[in-house]
C-alpha cells in the first residue's frame, strides 16, 4: 500500500511518517512537504534511508502538482496533516491559513476525488485536525465530544474547522472514503519552538525570558506526539468511514504549571538551585480571542478501535526535556534558522 502523507516533515507528521515506516513494512510512505519554517527534512534523518520512503517537495495549494503526485505513485491512502498552526501567525495573517488549510484542503480533495473516482474500493482519506475547532469549555468537569458544536474563535481554528467540513462535505457529495481526528495539544522530540513547551524549554536553557500569556491560566489537555502517531495508525487502518474520533491524554495543565515544571525539571538536570528558573517567567498581554479551557474525551476511540495514551504528562515531559538537552544542536539549527538553508537543500541537492 502507497499512502501519502502530507506535512510529514513537521512535527506531528515526521512521527506518523517514522512510525509507519517502522512498524508497517508494508507500507511506502510518501512525504509530501513545502519546506516552510515549520517543515524540517532533519526531524527524518533516521528513516530517510529506507526504501519504502519517499520525499516530495511541494505544495497542497498546486492542482498540478498533485495531479502529477498522484499519477507517479498512485496513492492508495491520504494522512493530511499539512497545515499552519500557530494562532499567533494566524492572528497576523490569517489569508496565509485559508490558503493552506482551506484552498490547499479542497485541492487535496479534488486531486483525490480525480484519481479515485472510478474505484474508491481500499482508498481512504484521513483528515487530522484539532480540538480547537470546538471553542472553549466554560466548565472545568466538561470535554469535548464528536458531537460538540463547532465554534472557533481565532483565524487558525476557523481554518481548521473549514477544512473539516469540506473534508465531510466531500464524504458526502462524492463518496470519498473519509475519516477525521481531531486531536488536543502535543508535546516531544522535534516540536518548533514557537510552541509553549519548546519554547519555555529553550529560554530556561539560555537563560531567556519565559513570556506567559495573562495569568498563565489557560487549561490545555496534553498527549504525548508519538501517542497520537499510533492513534492515527489505528484510525487510519481501523476507523470507521465517515466517522470522527477525538484524540486526547486526559492530561489537563494550566499552561503556569507547565512553566513551573518546566522549571523544576530543568532546574534539577542543569544542576541550577531550586526555584532559579521560576525567576525568568513573565506575565505577557495575553492572545487575542485566547480559549481558556480545552478538554478532550478520547472514549470513543478508545472504546472502539483499542487505542490508549501510554504516557502521563508528567513522563512524556521529563522524556520531552531529555530529548531536547540531548539534541542541542537540532535547537540551535531551528532556532537559528540554519537547518533552512543547510540540511534541507543538502537533501533536495543530492
Amino acid at each position: 500500500m502507497t499512502i501519502l502523507v502530507t506535512g510529514g516533515a513537521g512535527f506531528i507528521g515526521s512521527h506518523v511518517v517514522r512510525h509507519f515506516l517502522k512498524t508497517r513494512a508494508d507500507v511506502k510512505v510518501v512525504n509530501l512537504d513545502k519546506l516552510t519554517y515549520a517543515g524540517n527534512l532533519e526531524n527524518l534523518k533516521d528513516v530517510e534511508h529506507l526504501s519504502n520512503y519517499a520525499f516530495e517537495k511541494g505544495d497542497i495549494a498546486d492542482a498540478a502538482f498533485l495531479q502529477s503526485l498522484f499519477e507517479k505513485y498512485n496513492f492508495e491512502g491520504v494522512i493530511h496533516l499539512a497545515a499552519e498552526s500557530h494562532v499567533d501567525r494566524s492572528i497576523t495573517n490569517p489569508m496565509e491559513f485559508v490558503e493552506t488549510n482551506v484552498v490547499g484542503t479542497v485541492t487535496l480533495l479534488n486531486a483525490a476525488v480525480a484519481h479515485w473516482k472510478d474505484n474508491f474500493q481500499g482508498k481512504r482519506f484521513y483528515h487530522v485536525s484539532t480540538d480547537e475547532v470546538y471553542g472553549e469549555l466554560q466548565n472545568p468537569e466538561d470535554f469535548f465530544t464528536e458531537e460538540t458544536s463547532y465554534d472557533p474563535r481565532s483565524p487558525y481554528s476557523a481554518s481548521k474547522a473549514a477544512s473539516d467540513h469540506f473534508v465531510r462535505a466531500y464524504g458526502n457529495t462524492y463518496g470519498l472514503p473519509i475519516v477525521v481526528s481531531n486531536c488536543s495539544n502535543n508535546y516531544g522530540p522535534n516540536h518548533f519552538p514557537e510552541k509553549l513547551i519548546p519554547l519555555i524549554i529553550h529560554n530556561i536553557i539560555h537563560n531567556k525570558p519565559l513570556p506567559v500569556y495573562g495569568k498563565g491560566e489557560n487549561v490545555r489537555d496534553w498527549l504525548y506526539v508519538e501517542d497520537h502517531a499510533k492513534a492515527i495508525d489505528k484510525v487510519f487502518h481501523e476507523g470507521k468511514i465517515g466517522e470522527t474520533y477525538n484524540i486526547g491524554g486526559f492530561n489537563k495543565w494550566k499552561n503556569i504549571d507547565v512553566v513551573k515544571l518546566l522549571c523544576k525539571i530543568l532546574d534539577q538536570k542543569l544542576n541550577r538551585s531550586e526555584g532559579e528558573s521560576e525567576k525568568l517567567i513573565q506575565f505577557v498581554t495575553d492572545r487575542a480571542g485566547h480559549d481558556l479551557r480545552y478538554a478532550i474525551d478520547s472514549t470513543k476511540i478508545m472504546n472502539e478501535l483499542g487505542w490508549k495514551p501510554s504516557l502521563q504528562f508528567e513522563e512524556g515531559i521529563e522524556k520531552t526535556v531529555d530529548w531536547y538537552l540531548n539534541n542541542s544542536e537540532w535547537l540551535n539549527n531551528v532556532t537559528s534558522g540554519a537547518y533552512q538553508t543547510y540540511y534541507n537543500n543538502q537533501y533536495l541537492n543530492r
